[in-house]
């Protein structure tokens, strides 16, 4: 199998792809799978990685802790709905909490959420990192009891906000 590197949308769409922060996988690591990993990439994000060209939603996730950074497009709420189902991993997407998505497989399944201090500064597929920020701000969201304590424990600077106060 191939190995894995988290990717999401750019908001002004000027290229398709940008890559997560390696720290933010380092804080989080290891996962055993990245279902929407672009082609290129310069470091790993899981041990296995689907491509868009592999379809990572046509796949079983069974047995695996998944990364995920999905496309930042309306196809987002399809990968966070079998993220939401399949209970075991991290996503990352922008804060948007009032969105449809974020109130059909968010709110009342994750179980935490860590808001992100400040804007993330994401990466170009050779690993050079965007001079400019995200320009929205980030959340990454656990599914499982498991997921949520190493979000908790993981260092990384932002508000956390545990599961029984996500009750809907």
């Amino acid at each position: 199998m191939r190995r894995a590197m988290g990717s999401h949308q750019s908001a002004r769409m000027i290229t398709g792809e940008w890559l997560t922060p390696p720290e933010i996988i380092e804080a989080l690591g290891p996962f055993d799978l990245d279902p929407c990993s672009p082609v290129k990439r310069p470091w790993d994000t899981a041990e296995l990685y689907y491509t868009e060209d592999d379809d990572g939603l046509s796949h079983s996730w069974e047995s695996h802790r998944i990364w995920m950074n999905p496309p930042y497009s309306r196809e987002a709420a399809k990968w966070m709905k079998r993220m939401a189902e399949h209970d075991n991993g991290i996503a990352l997407l922008f804060a948007r909490t009032e969105t449809r998505l974020f109130f059909n497989h968010v709110w009342g399944k994750a179980s935490a959420l860590l808001f992100i201090e400040g804007r993330l500064h994401f990466h170009y597929v050779d690993g050079t990192r965007a001079k400019a920020n995200s320009g929205a701000p980030s959340v990454l969201i656990a599914y499982g009891s498991d997921n949520a304590h190493r979000l908790q424990h993981s260092g990384i600077k932002g508000a956390f906000v545990g599961g029984h106060t996500m009750i809907m």
